[in-house]
């Protein structure tokens, strides 16, 4: 009996659904591979359709999708091209979620209510999902409810550095939006030098979403330049308002700094009318002309997912990106 032998070839694949093409296509240029290509519509009465165009079996597959409006439709595509990898024998699939869908209700706050972050994290994993790629999450423990390797990847130092080149001999402080976000002022303020940090006391009503009911500036913040940092702009009414009471509490300037731009409804509006100096954002979720002005800034995620995505491939440290601190 003749026993055949032999050395089985990694094949990195890297496939793209629609709601951001142009981030698929950026981080395909940065790895030198192409999108696989793929069929993809939508029935009439709203079913998604998505079948590959060429052999995936064996394949180190990684799915792109951006939860951008419509969120629903595109997590369903990412779930569906998840499925229809498992199912043609793809090796490994590794979901890549540059903005993690869901995050906000990350556990209940009454009664009755769904912990939908780690619905998420369910369905990708019976979908066939071997690891989850993400960037910035609401909470770092939505890490935790998915089972398997979640690489948690932070757009911090892209947007630190970008301060540090545009605003290097300012006197800055660094100011989180609301209590919990200290820890993250904390860190910020350690990249750009050790500067000091404040925050925006706030007040919610639990029965009114997206609505801040008061603020109050906890820090010294007289003659600086604030930089408000946080992970997500949805209305940008909680942003606005802190930077009105910033600069009504004698800030210099104020600079914004967030990694999703989710922008619905009247953001663009209030980001561009409310006193700051420069909105900075990420590419994590697509931001069209029309959201943009400007006063806005948007910077590359890119290089960081691609070099991520090697690192998966090639089995190598995924934590080195960060200098360990990860």
């Amino acid at each position: 009996m003749s026993i055949k032998t032999g050395t089985p070839k990694k094949n990195l694949m890297l496939f793209s659904g629609r709601a951001h093409p142009e981030l698929a296509e950026e981080v395909a240029k940065h790895l030198n591979v192409s999108i696989t290509p793929q069929s993809a519509y939508d029935f009439a009465n709203g079913e998604i359709f998505v079948r590959f165009e060429e052999s995936v079996r064996g394949c180190d597959a990684f799915v792109m999708q951006s939860a951008s409006a419509p969120i629903n439709q595109w997590i369903m595509e990412q779930l569906l091209m998840v499925d229809a990898l498992k199912r043609a024998s793809a090796k490994r699939i590794t979901v890549i979620m540059p903005f993690y869908p869901y995050a906000r209700q990350d556990k209940k706050h009454k009664g009755r209510e769904p912990i939908s972050a780690r619905l998420i994290a369910d369905l990708f994993k019976v979908a066939g999902a071997d690891r989850i790629m993400t960037v910035d999450l609401h909470t770092a423990q939505i890490q935790g409810f998915f089972d398997g390797p979640v690489d948690h990847l932070f757009a911090q130092n892209i947007l630190a550095r970008y301060i540090k080149d545009n605003y290097p001999q300012q006197n800055i402080v660094v100011v989180s939006p609301d209590a919990g976000r200290t820890k993250l002022a904390e860190k910020w303020a350690n990249d750009l030098g050790g500067v000091p940090i404040a925050f925006i006391h706030k007040t919610r009503d639990p029965l009114k979403p997206n609505e801040v009911v008061a603020n109050r500036v906890v820090g010294e913040v007289e003659g600086k330049l604030c930089v408000v940092i946080d992970d997500m702009v949805d209305t940008g009414g909680t942003i606005a308002k802190a930077v009105r009471h910033l600069l009504d509490e004698g800030a210099s300037d104020v600079v914004m700094a967030a990694t999703h731009g989710v922008l619905s409804g009247p953001a663009r509006d209030r980001l561009s009318e409310c006193g700051a100096r420069e909105v900075v954002f990420t590419n994590t979720l697509p931001i069209p002309d029309e959201k943009r002005f400007p006063g806005m800034t948007v910077l590359s995620i890119a290089p960081l997912l691609a070099h991520a995505i090697q690192q998966v491939f090639e089995d190598g440290s995924v934590t080195s990106l960060f200098d360990g601190d990860a």
